[in-house]
């Protein structure tokens, strides 16, 4: 028997239930230049789909008080360590620039030891000069990567994929720290692309963060059953939790259309690549996907301005992030971005959406894609975009 994944009434695109037509990048870029920003400014959320927006304007969320608590409350720890982060001729050690963060996702359950986790989820976060728009791109998790040698977890160095260089830096007690600092390494001598900060994300943390936003909205572009959760007896649980519960099993399916998800439902969309048309690149579509629709959330619902829900999400955050702004301060990321609004985050597609691979079966990342990634390092991006409007992935 199967079920479909439980959700509130379905939103359609536009009113006359019809998507849009797409425009192509100039037009975007020109529409995301004109349109009045929203009074936001961009955090941690900056770190990591906009979660923590903060309501501008004298509101609750933009006092000394916030800053204190969103400051302490995530756990901060050197991920960008040695010459992996920006350096001061490529404008690192302050955000007066563009900036650059590393957005990494791991599955962090109780059972799973902290030094045998993979990173599934890579995202570059590029934030113009004009500290005015976000892109996101995405390294594809099986991307064959030449990975340095790293002495604080006792690695050689070789040839890995891309999602396994977060479990060789975990090793001999690197930890998270050594699994994020492995990966920036491996990251610039394979794409170039060095950082301001980085960000290590929980995925099951990070449900508490949507939950704190009543849930989010996901346009669902193709139906997809999930491989991670069943529902017993009516109770969403992860498969090897499922195999041991007595009850009835039903399978989860995501059905097209624009609906609203709750967190664990969001989180587990967007991590499906099995029984998708393009495997993992359509999952990080729906990954950047989902940051898009958390800032959106968090834009609109008025949470923000809240201090019960500022509170809430404040704590929610604390448990799924950890945190490096570098050399600067956290306090700093809240004011000196606030230009970045929800609807300014643009969606890249790496590859052009799809498997690309080399004489030996192993993923690969194209000529063209290596130029993006040069983009982001040279603060290009737009240019390149307005050259190649194909890598936008028009994701509502």
């Amino acid at each position: 028997m199967t079920v479909q994944a439980p959700r509130r009434p379905q939103t359609p695109p536009d009113p006359d239930g019809r998507r849009r037509p797409s425009i192509s990048a100039a037009e975007l870029l020109a529409e995301h230049k004109k349109r009045t920003k929203s009074p936001l400014w961009a955090k941690l959320s900056v770190a990591f789909g906009a979660v923590l927006l903060v309501a501008g304007g004298g509101g609750v969320a933009g006092t000394k008080y916030f800053v204190a608590s969103a400051s302490n409350a995530v756990t901060q720890q050197n991920l960008i360590a040695g010459d992996v982060a920006k350096s001061g001729a490529d404008g690192g050690g302050d955000i007066d620039g563009a900036v650059d963060i590393l957005l990494m996702g791991v599955d962090a359950r109780k059972r799973w030891a902290v030094d045998d986790l993979r990173s599934d989820t890579i995202i570059a976060l590029h934030i113009p000069a004009s500290h005015d728009q976000a892109f996101l791109v995405s390294i594809p998790r099986d991307t064959e990567m030449q990975v340095p040698p790293f002495a604080k977890a006792g690695y050689a160095g070789g040839v890995a994929k891309a999602t396994e260089v977060f479990y060789w830096g975990a090793q001999n007690g690197g930890g998270w720290e050594g699994g994020a600092q492995l990966m920036a390494q491996t990251i610039k001598q394979n794409t170039g692309m060095t950082f301001d900060g980085a960000a290590i994300i929980d995925f099951n943390g990070f449900k508490n963060v949507i939950d704190a936003l009543d849930g989010v909205n996901m346009c669902v572009d193709q139906r997809v059953k999930s491989h991670h959760i069943q529902m017993v007896d009516g109770k969403p649980l992860y498969l090897a939790d499922a195999r041991k519960t007595p009850g009835t099993h039903e399978e989860i399916w995501y059905e097209k259309g624009c609906q609203d998800f709750e967190g664990w439902q969001a989180l587990d969309y967007a991590r499906q690549r099995y029984g998708l048309k393009n495997g993992d690149y359509d999952r990080q579509r729906h990954q950047q996907q989902l940051i898009k629709a958390i800032a959106k959330k968090a834009a609109k619902s008025g949470a923000l301005t809240n201090p019960v829900k500022v509170n809430s999400l404040i704590k929610a955050a604390g448990k799924a992030f950890v945190l490096d702004t570098g050399n600067v301060p956290v306090a700093d990321f809240i004011f000196a971005l606030k230009g970045v609004a929800a609807n300014d985050m643009v969606l890249l597609r790496t590859n052009n959406g799809t498997f690309a691979g080399n004489g030996n079966g192993r993923e690969t990342i194209t000529p063209k894609s290596l130029e993006m990634y040069k983009a982001v390092k040279q603060d290009k991006l737009s240019e390149f975009i307005v050259a190649n409007p194909d890598v936008v992935a028009n994701e509502k």
